[in-house]
């Protein structure tokens, strides 16, 4: 699946990242990759997971470097993206909030707990601020309904929170 536009796209990754690109490419080297596409194929959400773990999130170099690797064309590599919602295109902030939107969490003031972080952020759902600080998103459940509304920062679940709360959890983000 070699082309001049992924080699230059490549060569810009390289020269970018040299450090996270050695560290994709030796990681990829140790994958069962093979001339078989559908076999390959099946290794493509480990490389994106490992990817996405390196540069912390999949800019268009990145994918073309995962697809030529696998020998597999763009669009598929961009169709596993776009289809799983773990997986983003966009560079991430330092402290990454989910609020859960949950049924649970929705009913006991989730929505309001939302608008009040986008409020006090400045920043919509799925947006990160201008600083690269925080990222803000919403989640469908955390699986901890008896503490709704939930929120979680970088992993950390916080329960119980109200919109007067918010000021306090961003304030615990250095």
């Amino acid at each position: 699946m070699s082309c001049a536009a992924c080699d230059s796209k490549c060569v810009d990754l390289i020269q970018k990242f040299p450090d996270k690109t050695a560290e994709l490419t030796a990681y990829m080297a140790g994958l069962p990759i093979g001339a078989n596409r559908d076999l390959n194929r099946g290794l493509l959400i480990q490389s994106l997971h490992k990817a996405q773990g390196i540069f912390g999130y999949l800019p268009e170099e990145v994918q073309r470097f995962v697809a030529e690797k696998l020998g597999l064309h763009l669009s598929e590599v961009y169709g596993v993206i776009s289809f799983y919602s773990f997986f983003t295109t966009k560079p991430l902030g330092k402290h990454q909030i989910s609020v859960c939107t949950g049924t649970a969490c929705f009913v006991r003031g989730a929505g309001k707990v939302l608008d009040e972080f986008k409020r006090y952020l400045s920043v919509s759902e799925g947006e990160t601020t201008e600083d690269g600080k925080f990222s803000l998103g919403a989640l469908r459940c955390v699986g901890a309904c008896s503490l709704a509304p939930v929120v979680m920062v970088n992993g950390r679940v916080y329960g119980n929170v109200t919109p007067a709360k918010v000021a306090n959890i961003l304030s615990e983000c250095n």
